[in-house]
C-alpha cells in the first residue's frame, strides 16, 4: 500500500500561482510513476501532468503545457506541482496518483493508477 497526501491549495486571483505537493509513505516511491489530476464541480475528472519514477519523463495535458511544472524528489517521496498563470478554468479538486513501474509506463488514464490521495481543493478567481 502506498498512501498519497496532498497540501498547498487554496484561493488565488487569475494569473497568480500555487505549488501543491504530494507526500508519499508506505512503499519505496522511487518504484512509482507519479501523476496529477483535477476534477472540477460538475466535470469529469481529467489528467493534468504525469512523471516517470526516475523524474527524467514528464507528460502534461495541452491545457496546462508551459503553467504547469511536474517535479519530484525520491529521497523525500514528494512530488510538486508547480502552476503558473493560474486561470478561472483551473478550479478544481486536484489528486495526486501514484502507477507501479511494472505495470508500465506514464500513461494519462486514471484507472491506470493503483492509489490516490484524497485531494486538494485550488480555486482560482478571476
Amino acid at each position: 500500500q502506498v498512501q498519497l497526501v496532498e497540501s498547498g491549495g487554496g484561493l488565488v486571483q487569475a494569473g497568480g500561482s500555487l505549488r501543491l505537493s504530494c507526500a508519499a509513505s508506505g512503499r519505496t516511491f522511487s518504484n512509482y510513476h507519479m501523476g496529477w489530476f483535477r476534477q472540477a464541480p460538475g466535470k469529469e475528472r481529467e489528467f493534468v501532468a504525469a512523471i516517470s519514477w526516475s523524474g527524467l519523463r514528464t507528460y502534461y495535458a495541452d491545457s496546462v503545457k508551459g503553467r504547469f511544472t511536474i517535479s519530484r524528489d525520491n529521497a523525500k517521496s514528494t512530488v510538486n506541482l508547480q502552476m503558473n498563470s493560474l486561470k478561472p478554468e483551473d478550479t478544481a479538486d486536484y489528486y495526486c496518483a501514484a502507477r507501479r513501474t511494472d505495470a508500465g509506463g506514464l500513461t494519462v488514464h486514471g484507472d491506470e493508477y493503483h492509489y490516490w490521495g484524497q485531494g486538494t481543493q485550488v480555486t482560482v478567481s478571476s
